[in-house]
């Protein structure tokens, strides 16, 4: 399909280049070539991510998860090797069995598909699965409602962390980056 649509396009192009004001330069024009792509820093972890431009770096995470299976937000920014403080949350009214939350930091190129459905399994250590502890960066206590837990941790390599909440069915929707550079 390629192939039929670069044509006529090439085609297209000549046809408007050779009709162009009435020069009769006898130049053979370049091909058309397509425009640039919007330069990014390859070298700058998360480059990629839309929005993260705007995200500022920070020493202090602070999430908050509700009834609905959200955090509140997804995108942070942070500096590979400096200590982090991180609070969750539970703003959450539903009891405890039903909707708890955590924030479980797995490294870069891990398999979060993989990760969550194993989680659902691990109720004894707090969906957190014990086989797969070298993909965990840092997580949080699960937390019922009302409760709250704060950690420390250190993102020593710069890159791209996906945090998510391992609570049976939730990492689908409450998930997010966390940017180290």
């Amino acid at each position: 399909m390629k192939k039929i649509l670069f044509v006529p396009a090439a085609a297209l192009a000549l046809f408007l280049a050779s009709c162009g004001g009435g020069s009769e330069s006898t130049e053979a024009t370049a091909p058309a070539t397509e425009a640039p792509a919007a330069t990014t820093d390859a070298a700058t972890p998360g480059s990629d991510i839309p929005g993260i431009a705007d995200v500022p770096v920070t020493d202090h995470i602070e999430l908050t998860g509700n009834d609905q299976m959200q955090f509140d937000k997804n995108l942070f920014k942070v500096k590979a090797g400096q200590e982090v403080k991180l609070t969750l949350k539970n703003i959450g009214t539903l009891p405890a069995a039903a909707m708890s939350h955590n924030v479980v930091i797995l490294l870069p190129g891990t398999d979060v598909q993989k990760f969550g459905e194993a989680a659902v399994t691990a109720k004894d250590s707090e969906h957190i699965p014990q086989d797969m502890l070298a993909d965990v960066a840092a997580h949080t206590k699960m937390l019922g409602p009302g409760e709250s837990d704060t950690i420390t941790f250190k993102l020593d390599e710069p890159g791209v962390y996906d945090f998510i909440c391992t609570f049976p069915g939730h990492f689908g929707t409450m998930r997010g980056k966390i940017v180290a550079e």
